[in-house]
């Protein structure tokens, strides 16, 4: 079956109607493209144009835009979803229960396993549309334009394989299978989703349908160990919560929403990357049971500074209080 009927399959199948990438839009999008270029041809049957047309309708009006509106519908569609089941993961009590009522899911791990998987397969089904409608593109248009916008979606945070939520799931997929593996009844997510060592430093991987591989760093590159109670910026970049209250110059009292809008990522030097960080709190368990002495003993060190630095601030706050 070609992937543009599986694609169309897939997202007709859906219970909910859920935003995706109109793939059979775009290919006859781009034949009408390619049609076009054949016309150009001379006479020896050689094309006169080896890139896209200065003014070519495909590039200024259609294709980019309409693509990169799908992109957005379809990563802000994913991290809300994502989003909700992680927070009634984590969720104790009374307020688990709300959540449950509230969104009328089934109160079990089944029901949250099985929308995990859901989620899984929505993103990565649209990360490889996207990908082969990008490498059709640059196919027709003797370019790399394609490449390039797939850059630049990047650098918009558009891509949905950098999503931050997707680092949590494979954490989240990882914690469930461990907390239930003597009962033997807890599918995985993803096809392969596990933590490796690779010279001390850990990596979070997993397997994709066999065409999609993922690899996520989990050094902090600004202590250069196993990041700490881990926090993904806007930018997609993992740091420790502590070493990316240092970078953005605020207290871990005042948190990463106090930072400066100027404030850039350590990496890639984005600035304003702070406001949105996400705190990844299945990482976070996924470590610790991981790296029981390392945590430990990081444990250790960061609640000293945390005391100190709540000392401080609170000692400030007095002053400024009584005007001293």
């Amino acid at each position: 079956m070609k992937f543009c009927k599986k694609y169309q399959e897939y997202m007709q199948g859906q219970e909910k109607k859920l935003p995706g990438v109109g793939f059979k839009k775009l290919k006859q999008i781009l034949k009408k493209c390619s049609r076009d270029f054949q016309s150009n041809k001379d006479f020896h049957g050689l094309l006169q144009f080896q890139t896209c047309p200065q003014r070519c309708l495909v590039c200024d009006v259609t294709f980019f835009p309409s693509l990169l509106k799908e992109m957005s519908d379809v990563v802000g569609c994913f991290n809300e979803r994502a989003q909700k089941l992680l927070e009634l993961h984590m969720a104790s009590g009374f307020r688990k229960y709300f959540i449950w009522f509230k969104g009328k899911l089934q109160g079990s791990h089944v029901a949250l396993i099985q929308e995990g998987k859901d989620l899984v397969s929505y993103a990565l089904i649209n990360a490889i549309a996207i990908r082969k409608i990008l490498k059709k593109y640059d196919k027709v248009h003797y370019s790399k334009q394609g490449q390039a916008f797939r850059s630049q979606a990047q650098s918009m945070h558009k891509e949905i394989l950098q999503s931050p939520w997707l680092c949590e799931l494979m954490a989240f997929d990882i914690n469930l299978r461990e907390t239930k593996i003597k009962s033997g009844k807890t599918p995985a997510l993803f096809e392969g989703s596990y933590l490796t060592f690779n010279d001390g430093k850990p990596f979070l991987s997993c397997e994709l349908f066999g065409s999609v591989k993922l690899d996520i760093d989990l050094t902090c590159s600004i202590c250069l160990d196993t990041v700490f109670d881990p926090v993904s910026l806007t930018c997609g970049h993992i740091f420790c919560y502590m070493c990316a209250c240092s970078a953005a110059s605020v207290t871990i009292v005042d948190g990463l929403k106090a930072a400066e809008p100027k404030e850039k990522c350590p990496l890639c030097r984005e600035a304003g990357v702070y406001e949105g960080a996400v705190h990844l709190d299945e990482l976070g368990i996924l470590l610790r049971r991981s790296c029981r002495e390392y945590w430990e003993l990081r444990l250790k060190t960061e609640r000293q500074e945390r005391v100190r630095q709540a000392k401080e601030h609170w000692e400030s706050q007095c002053r400024a209080f009584i005007g001293v």
